[in-house]
């Protein structure tokens, strides 16, 4: 019975564009062809895919500039038979032949993952690993570039600090090493251990991102067996041809490596090649293995200092809420003040370091409230003289708490000096100027700007609105609050305020929408 053919476009230029025939279409630049093309890679009359009997559909280049492929390989002047799923390419422009009702389909389910067709596989020992970081599976000394690439890696371990610096900087020395057109890294996490995407690189030979940047049934083969797989045809394995992943990326050729340590199994590093370029070989599969293990430890380790300082940080969130439920007043006080914290922060052009002490040192900068009476921190109206002066000690109280953690000592003048002021008559250590430490001081700045819009026991009915708030600001600047914190954080006035009008709508409906007793 005679077949009608679908060719669905893959290649960004036609990407979602379908065309069917049951006889002949012809591809070109010229409106007249069943297909035009408008790519400066394709020829005025390119190709043509016809029925041919018995044989069934088959290409044949017209004496085309650029030429015409099958799954990559360029087909000279005798026609090329296709079959579904082959990957048809005019010039740069690339199609995938499909399914019509009168094709065989591909089956409902996925064949099982054992049935994957993989040209080589890579198990070696962490010893073996080792030895090749510098020598190839043949002993030869690695060429130039390869060494460099290891090179590279060990000192990205060293010297990046974050780990998603760390993971983009590794892929991106791979996919240029082992000429790649695409990346990604992929990591086991949570107590489940299940793959999540990390890392995204491309290559110079991605034309076509596509939306699927990994094949994740490969990546689970790969790390549920625990060995690194080649595939350097994909268009000759059933499962992996239909995979949607494989056709809209274009992954003619694929890496997919294991990144393991002697204790754990790390994630994934996958790597692919496009239909136009030569297909991964197994020296390419052994020296990704080599790199893949070299970086594997750093990759464990960073992951293990992000968890410490998740669960450091939710231990900081903890404290701050403990502070937050004995004062009712001052309810979302600490992550307001933390957040306008760091954007001043920002706007100051604060490194890292420093913001990152922003940001655990801001939300504890009242813990030592814990200290201070119940009556004290409760009382409507103004307090006396003696009940300032103990309202005062939270400071020091605070910086007393924090001190006893070794790791909280560098917040400390955060939490003792957030209430110091420039002209030296604030509390408790009477400091002046640039004698204050300067997260104090930018603390001390969005620390009285929330105070002055919120509701508080001691000015109940006199909240300002954040235009006098800002005012205010700029009148006590230089003499309450650092002249350049208080310009900076000024200049954010209009992001400010668009912050405080969301947040009070968002209060607005959830009060509506609590129900009432």
């Amino acid at each position: 019975m005679k077949q009608n053919i679908r060719l669905r476009g893959i290649s960004d230029e036609v990407k979602g564009k379908v065309w069917e025939s049951d006889a002949t279409i012809r591809a070109g630049r010229l409106g007249s062809l069943e297909i035009v093309l408008d790519d400066s890679s394709v020829s005025r009359r390119h190709a043509e895919v016809r029925y041919a009997g018995p044989v069934g559909w088959v290409v044949k280049d017209l004496d085309s500039t650029n030429g015409t492929y099958v799954n990559g390989v360029r087909i000279g002047a005798q026609e090329k038979s296709i079959r579904v799923r082959d990957i048809v390419q005019f010039g740069k422009i690339a199609m995938i032949v499909e399914t019509t009702d009168s094709m065989p389909a591909a089956p409902a389910e996925p064949p099982a993952i054992d049935k994957i067709l993989v040209e080589a596989t890579a198990n070696s020992s962490w010893e073996d690993l080792l030895r090749g970081f510098v020598f190839d599976r043949n002993r030869g000394l690695r060429p130039g570039d390869e060494l460099l690439a290891m090179l590279r890696a060990g000192h990205h371990l060293v010297h990046i600090e974050t780990e998603d610096e760390l993971l983009h900087l590794i892929l991106n020395d791979a996919v240029q090493v082992l000429d790649a057109q695409r990346g990604a890294i992929v990591l086991a996490e949570g107590p489940e251990g299940k793959l999540k995407l990390r890392a995204l690189a491309t290559g110079r030979g991605e034309v076509n991102p596509g939306r699927f940047h990994f094949s994740q049934r490969l990546a689970q083969r790969c790390f549920v067996r625990g060995e690194s797989v080649l595939c350097c045809s994909v268009s000759d394995d059933p499962e992996l041809a239909a995979a949607q992943s494989i056709a809209d990326g274009a992954m003619a050729s694929v890496l997919c490596v294991l990144l393991r340590t002697p204790r754990n199994r790390v994630g994934i590093l996958h790597l692919d090649r496009s239909y136009w370029q030569k297909p991964f070989s197994e020296d390419d599969l052994h020296l990704a293995d080599a790199l893949a293990a070299n970086v594997s430890a750093g990759i464990e380790c960073a992951q293990l200092l992000r968890k410490q300082r998740d669960l450091f940080r939710n231990t900081i969130t903890v404290l701050a809420q403990a502070v937050e439920m004995k004062d009712e007043y001052t309810g979302g006080h600490t992550t307001r003040v933390t957040n306008y914290a760091l954007m001043l922060g920002r706007q100051l052009g604060l490194d890292k370091k420093d913001l990152d002490l922003i940001e655990i040192g801001t939300p504890l900068h009242d813990i030592g409230k814990i200290g201070v009476d119940d009556a004290i921190l409760r009382k409507p109206g103004k307090l006396t003289p003696e009940e300032w002066e103990e309202m005062k000690k939270h400071t020091t109280k605070g910086a007393a708490i924090v001190s006893t953690v070794p790791d909280l000592i560098p917040i400390t003048p955060i939490v003792r000096n957030h209430h110091e002021r420039w002209d030296g008559q604030g509390y408790p250590d009477k400091l002046a100027g640039e004698d204050i430490n300067q997260l104090a001081r930018i603390v001390a700045v969005v620390d009285a700007f929330d105070a002055m819009t919120t509701a508080r026991p001691y000015h109940l009915g006199r909240v300002r609105t954040p235009e006098d708030a800002f005012a205010e600001l700029q009148r006590m600047s230089g003499k309450q609050f650092d002249p350049k914190c208080a310009a900076a954080f000024c200049e954010l006035q209009g992001q400010i305020t668009e912050i405080m009008r969301g947040d009070r709508q968002t209060t607005m409906v959830s009060q509506t929408q609590t129900p009432t007793s």
